[in-house]
């Protein structure tokens, strides 16, 4: 099973200097919720459901440090999509959207948000923009049926609920995913 995991390059959030009235530019890293995509993937791949781990980001070389930092965890590749513009949520599930068609990855595993922007789309996007079930704001994955279904735990105000979709698919990762 080839998973392909998205990621994205913000800035530090616990890494604000402030001197007098400026704040200094804090360094880059990876998404948090990215970052727990990855881990997934990785635990994933260490419970021997999984073969490849592919990561994919946005933006200009300066992402470079983060594409390393994706590499060093254990990912098997990385992809960086060159590009400097601002881009909205559409415009990144678009280009996802490429990417999935040509990596053709039997899940798709994101950070339900991204940090620095807070917009919790691309993932819901994505998924629309493919024809692909999805499975947002996922605690624990679990994948059956010879890996052609993923049993997905997600909290919701209500409590825990389960889904199951049929793979390929797009699945967003909450915080609690690790636990």
């Amino acid at each position: 099973m080839k998973i392909l995991v998205s990621f994205k390059s913000v800035a530090d959030p616990n890494d604000v200097t402030v001197a007098g009235a400026a704040i200094s530019t804090p360094k880059s890293v990876i998404n948090p919720f990215d970052e727990i995509a990855i881990e997934e993937a990785l635990q994933i791949r260490e419970r021997g459901e999984a073969t490849e781990i592919v990561g994919v980001t946005i933006g200009e070389s300066t992402v470079d440090e983060q594409i390393r930092a994706a590499l060093a965890m254990g990912t098997d590749r990385a992809i960086r999509i060159d590009d400097s513009r601002a881009l909205d949520p559409y415009a990144v599930a678009r280009i996802l959207g490429a990417v999935v068609k040509k990596e053709a990855p039997h899940v798709v595993i994101m950070g339900k948000q991204a940090v620095d922007d807070d917009s919790n789309q691309v993932g819901q996007m994505l998924a629309g923009l493919l024809g692909w079930p999805q499975a947002t704001f996922v605690s624990k994955i679990e994948f059956r049926y010879d890996k052609t279904r993923a049993r997905c735990t997600r909290e919701t105000d209500a409590g825990l609920e389960v889904v199951e979709v049929k793979l390929p698919a797009i699945i967003t990762t909450d915080l609690r995913l690790l636990l």
